[in-house]
Parts: C-alpha cells; structure tokens; sequence
C-alpha cells in the first residue's frame, strides 16, 4: 500500500510495542522509517497483554505470525469475591464476528514477533530525544548527547510520559485513584487455560489470566495515591486483602513472593485527549491516550492507531499533504479511543454492589454488547478496505 507521494522520511520516537508496530506499517507501504529509543536496548517491561480481535487483525495486516503465541481464550469469567457470578462471556461469537481470535500473551512475547524480520539497523537505543524545532522541510529531534535527527514527520510513541506530547503543549495524564500489583507467574497447574478470570471486591479486584505455557498473567488492584508509602512486604498487604476470595487466588498468593512485586504497583493513570498535533508531528499509543487498565485495550488502541494512521498517510493526495493527513488522522481515532478510554475508567470496574446487578442481564447480552462496543470502536469498514488493497497488491505482484 505505498502512498500517493513520495516515500517520506518518519521519526518515531519510542521501541515498545506502538513504535514498532507503525514502523513495520510505514515500512511495508516504502516508507524511509527510523525508530529512536531512550533506553539501551528494545525490552518489554511488565508482564502480559490481552490481543483482542481488533489488535489481532492489524498484527496480521504487519505481517506479524502470532501463532501458537501465548494462549488463546474463549471464556472471560467475572464473580465477586464471596463467589457470585456477575458474567461468563463466551468470547467465541465476538472472535468469529470480528474475524481474528482474542489471545493473552507475554508482552515480551509479543515485541519478539514484532521485531521478527524487522530491520535491525532502523532501531537507535541509547536515543533519549529531548526536544523538537521546525525546519522548512519537516522536523528535527535533538537528543540528549548533542545529536539530531530530522524527517518529514515525527510520531510520538514514547509513552506515559512523553516528551512529543509535551512539546505538543498536551496535559499530563491524571492519576485514577488505583494501582496495580502485577506479573507473570508459572503454575504446575492450570484448571481451564482458556478462561480469564476477575474476582471484583467491595475495595480491589484481581484477575487470573492463562498467558500460555504454564504461564498466568496476575493482578491485584488496590486504591493508590500520590502518598502512597509502599510496605516493606507487599506479599503480605496482597495477602491480607485477597486471601479467600477463591482457591485459585490462595495458589497464586501462596506461590508470590516480595521479589515478584518489586517493580510494582503501577498506578493507573488517564490521559486528557491531546489537542490536534501541528504540523508534521503526532502521537500514537500511551503517548496519546493512556488510560486504565480495565478493558485491557490499551495495546490494541496503539495497534489501531497505527492502522489509521498508516493508512491516511497511505492516501494523502500529495508530497504536502503529510500535516492533513496527520490531522486527518487524529480527528478518526478521537471519538472512538475517547470513547474506549471513558469505559476503562468506569469506577464500577472496582465496586462489588455497584456491579451486582450485572447478574442480571444474560450472558448472551453481555457478550453481545462487547463485541458491538469492540467491533463500532475498530473501524472495521477501514480495516476492511486495506483487507482489500493488500489481496489486490498480493494478486498485482504475483501476476505474470
């Protein structure tokens, strides 16, 4: 899907998982992509994420071979922590509506099939990129060791925190009130590896994800503030809150030590809509829109952000229309990531009587408005669209 215009010269800023999506994207449409990196080396940090079928469908339009990584589920199953059901939703329908599987796999997992076949040299660690200045052809990137690097576009991906954004003059992302304790643990035994659950309580909520192998995803979510002091044994502050709420919890607990929580909690945070990037300059992923962790759309948000934005760069009608284009992008992702980011942040995502009387909507219905809410927010015609161009490039080059 190579763009109308000329091949374009694009910084991203930032190698997680956001950056090195769109810079595979922008790649396969000839594009001229280098990818900057603050930290010494490409890693992936924390524990699992949830691939829902919108995230899973642009991984498969980057050519990117998830098979047999992590572990594909088929039941998401939420009850109290005294053991009542709120919801069991068969995940199946929504994964055959939507046309791709929903799968949990290790983050690390995850950038390894990214970086598969990804050119090597087109990734700078030690990168850390402190400012931006306009240049009559496009963008320069200072770094911190006196360098700089200049393109025809910049695209934010460097996260929570990031430096594009607040060259941008967008807000900071607000704390919630919560936290995370979380990782990866492997168990001897795993009951039903292809049913997530969530135990929701009067203060906190934890899930239990099967992460493939004998790996499970957990986490603990408690209340969290700016004066947080964490205990010197957190293992036994978790254990204090969640013990009993069911026998699969106890074995995670039993088996969880202080050195399996050292890097956390990970307080939730919420980004503020940025306001419209200027010029040839945008954000994309955690940069643009993080948000809490509960509807855990956080990585396929930045992986439909990359389809988008590939795509209006893909039909931009001419060697000036990179800034339209980039707006063009901005204003398509905005009502609908605005709108995945307000269910995240839900306050009924941490309270068991507020959300008691979801027993009494059916299953059925439950998971029939997920996959509405899932397959309205995805774009689908567009996904739809560049479906088509790639079988048609793929027929054009394979034609004598």
């Amino acid at each position: 899907m190579s763009g109308r215009g000329r091949s374009l010269r694009v910084v991203v800023v930032g190698a997680g998982v956001g950056g090195i999506s769109v810079a595979r994207g922008l790649l396969r449409d000839g594009h001229d992509v280098a990818v900057f990196e603050r930290r010494p080396e490409v890693r992936a940090a924390g524990g699992a994420v949830t691939i829902w079928s919108n995230g899973d469908t642009v991984l498969r339009q980057l050519g990117v071979d998830m098979a047999g990584a992590g572990q594909l589920l088929s039941t998401v199953r939420a009850v109290t922590s005294t053991g009542r059901p709120l919801a069991t939703l068969d995940v199946s329908p929504l994964a055959e509506r939507l046309g791709a599987p929903v799968r949990m796999v290790p983050r690390r997992v995850l950038l390894e099939r990214l970086l598969d076949g990804f050119p090597s040299d087109r990734i700078r660690c030690d990168s850390h990129a402190i400012a931006l200045a306009g240049t009559p052809d496009g963008v320069r990137v200072q770094f911190g060791d006196g360098r700089s690097v200049e393109g025809d576009l910049v695209i934010g991906a460097d996260g929570l925190h990031s430096m594009v954004r607040d060259a941008l003059g967008g807000r900071a992302a607000k704390p919630t009130g919560w936290c995370s304790w979380q990782g990866l643990i492997s168990l001897a035994e795993i009951p039903d590896r292809n049913t997530a659950l969530m135990v929701i309580g009067e203060r906190g909520n934890l899930g239990l994800w099967p992460a493939g192998g004998a790996e499970v995803q957990w986490w603990f979510d408690l209340p969290w503030s700016h004066d947080f002091v964490r205990p010197s044994r957190p293992i036994e502050t978790i254990r204090s809150h969640f013990t009993g709420w069911s026998g699969a919890v106890d074995a995670v607990l039993a088996a969880l030590t202080d050195d399996d929580l050292a890097h956390s909690p990970y307080p939730h945070f919420r980004h503020p809509m940025p306001p419209a990037g200027r010029g040839p300059v945008t954000l994309l992923g955690d940069a643009a829109h993080t948000m809490p962790p509960t509807l855990a759309q956080g990585t396929n948000q930045a992986l439909l952000d990359t389809m988008v934005l590939c795509k209006a760069l893909s039909d931009r009608a001419s060697d000036a229309g990179v800034s339209s284009a980039l707006r063009r992008y901005e204003r398509t992702r905005r009502r609908r990531v605005m709108a995945v980011s307000r269910v995240a942040s839900l306050p009924v995502s941490h309270g068991e009587v507020v959300l008691r009387p979801a027993a009494l909507i059916p299953d059925r219905l439950q998971a029939r408005a997920l996959t509405l809410f899932l397959s309205w927010t995805s774009h689908r015609r567009m996904s739809a669209e560049i479906d088509r161009e790639m079988r048609a490039a793929t027929t054009s080059r394979s034609s004598p």
